[in-house]
């Protein structure tokens, strides 16, 4: 900071001296000119210049002084703080310097100590020694054979004890479960009564008179085919007299060309427009009929806030069968046995009645999509909002044990009414027609160990041999094996196929 004002002070001065000799040459210039007049005036103005140069250095060496002197006290300032700071460092060090004395004296002293608890230690542990000893010697047994004798005898006695309690316990409560699980049973089945109808795969229809037949017919057969062709069902028109017999897998199918047929035949009229107009009107009345057996259902059970559209595909359950069994019935029966299940269990009856009226709703649809019903009904509850337990439903009256209690109680329903006597169409000799058969497809195969067909036929879980069939290959087999199946084997609904490739390594060790 000196420095600086000192060198301001510097180009001040020369500027000083610049500006002189600058007025020096002007006054020559002009004394030329005008000696006489102007001389006097540019000494006059040379002296100023001159005071003030003076001034000028004396006011700057003033200011430089000042600065000095600001410096000198800012270093002296400056020398005290670190002279302080220094102290108080010192002063530090020196505790530090006794602090790590103490703990060095602190350190050997618990040195010693631990020296002398491990002196101790090793004296107690060899008067243990001495006197394991003299128990040994008096008892004639080393302390792993007194413990192990010891362990023995504890043990015989009290194995004993522990089986027959054991066997006892479990023989008295299978005894009250198999018993409860009866009386449960029983009551629900006494107090749900319910009727019992098997739908075949045929409907038939009422003539007034043989001559209808071929009027049905039509020339060159024009009308049973668009009638075949719109409804999707086989019209089958032999000797018996006055009856016609519609074919197909579809309930709702011949439902349709039923009540189409129905129509035309009051009418008269039977030509491929008509037709045409008596199938839309038979659809229409159909869906009616099919929303309407939705809403009795849901009512029967005082079940409310449900989708229309899933009420619709309720009542379509109406015209669906299993086994003989028509699916809307067993819905209902289900639906009545696992609420009298929950309320003897202590379950949530409302979600059982729901679940029981709910669980086969996948049936409805599986002819139109892809999948088994248990899926898609799961699907399809979820779709309309349904809560997780509600549409789980759907999937665990499939499962081998469900998760859940009302899952238990449902499937558990489902089983009453469907294997109750008169239920289902199905007889013992064909159930076991169709499992071997299935079994026998699977087994033709080469690579093919074993095979078991579940879940009532359902399923077909196939075990092939290892080191006869590679993964690829298995791959492969799963799928020949269900082409082969809907090639040769012809039963309602889908069946899964299962085909499982295992490495199984068994050693001993000895």
């Amino acid at each position: 900071m000196f420095f600086i004002e000192q060198l301001g002070i510097f180009f001040l001065v020369v500027g000083l001296l610049i500006g002189g000799f600058f007025g020096y040459v002007i006054r020559k210039l002009i004394a030329i000119k005008r000696r006489d007049a102007v001389e006097t005036k540019v000494e006059q103005l040379l002296n100023e210049a001159k005071t003030k140069e003076k001034e000028i250095l004396l006011d700057a060496n003033d200011k430089a002084l000042k600065v000095i002197e600001k410096g000198k006290q800012e270093v002296e300032k400056e020398k005290e703080e670190v002279k302080a700071m220094r102290h108080r460092v010192e002063q530090r060090e020196s505790m530090f310097d006794q602090k790590l004395l103490d703990l060095e004296n602190n350190k050997q002293e618990l040195l010693e100590k631990a020296k002398r608890v491990d002196e101790i230690k090793a004296e107690v542990k060899e008067i243990k020694v001495k006197q394991l000893e003299k128990l040994e010697a008096v008892a004639r047994l080393s302390r792993d054979e007194a413990v192990k004798k010891l362990l023995e005898q504890v043990e015989r006695e009290a194995n004993e004890d522990v089986k027959a309690r054991m066997k006892k316990l479990i023989e008295h409560g299978n005894e009250q479960i198999e018993s409860k699980a009866k009386d449960l049973m029983a009551l629900a089945i006494m107090r749900c009564a319910s009727t019992h109808t098997s739908d075949l795969t045929t409907t038939n229809v009422e003539i007034p008179s043989d001559e209808m037949k071929g009027r049905i017919i039509g020339k060159e057969g024009r009308n049973i085919k668009t009638l075949e062709n719109l409804t999707g069902v086989e019209i089958l028109i032999d000797e018996t007299p006055n009856m016609i017999m519609i074919s197909g897998f579809s309930p709702i199918r011949r439902q349709v060309a039923k009540g189409a047929l129905d129509k035309l035949i009051v009418d008269g009229r039977i030509h491929p427009g008509r037709i045409e107009e008596a199938v839309e009107e038979a659809k229409r009345e159909l869906a009616g009929e099919i929303r309407k057996a939705g809403e009795d259902a849901l009512l029967e059970f005082g079940i409310t806030g449900i989708d229309p559209k899933l009420t619709q595909i309720l009542g379509r359950l109406k015209f669906r069968t299993s086994y003989g069994q028509n699916n809307l019935v067993h819905a209902k029966e289900v639906a009545h046995i696992a609420g009298l299940l929950a309320a003897e269990l202590g379950a949530d009856v409302a979600l059982c009645k729901k679940g029981g009226l709910f669980h086969d709703i996948g049936k409805a649809v599986d002819h139109d999509i892809q999948g088994g019903h248990p899926e898609i009904g799961y699907d399809i509850m979820k779709k309309f909002g349904m809560p997780e337990e509600l549409a789980y439903m759907c999937i665990g009256h499939h499962e081998d044990n469900p998760i859940t209690l009302e899952g238990v109680i449902v499937k558990s329903a489902d089983a009453i009414s469907g294997s109750r006597p008169g239920a289902r169409k199905d007889s013992y000799e064909n159930y076991l027609q169709r499992l071997e058969e299935l079994e026998k497809v699977a087994t033709s195969f080469d690579g093919v160990d074993k095979a078991y067909a579940i879940q009532a036929g359902r399923e077909i879980r196939v075990f092939v041999r290892p080191e006869a069939v590679d993964d690829v290959q298995a791959t492969k087999m799963a799928q020949q094996i269900a082409r082969q199946i809907e090639s040769e084997l012809k039963y309602p609904g889908e069946i899964k196929v299962v085909l499982i490739r295992e490495n199984r390594v068994i050693e001993y060790a000895r």
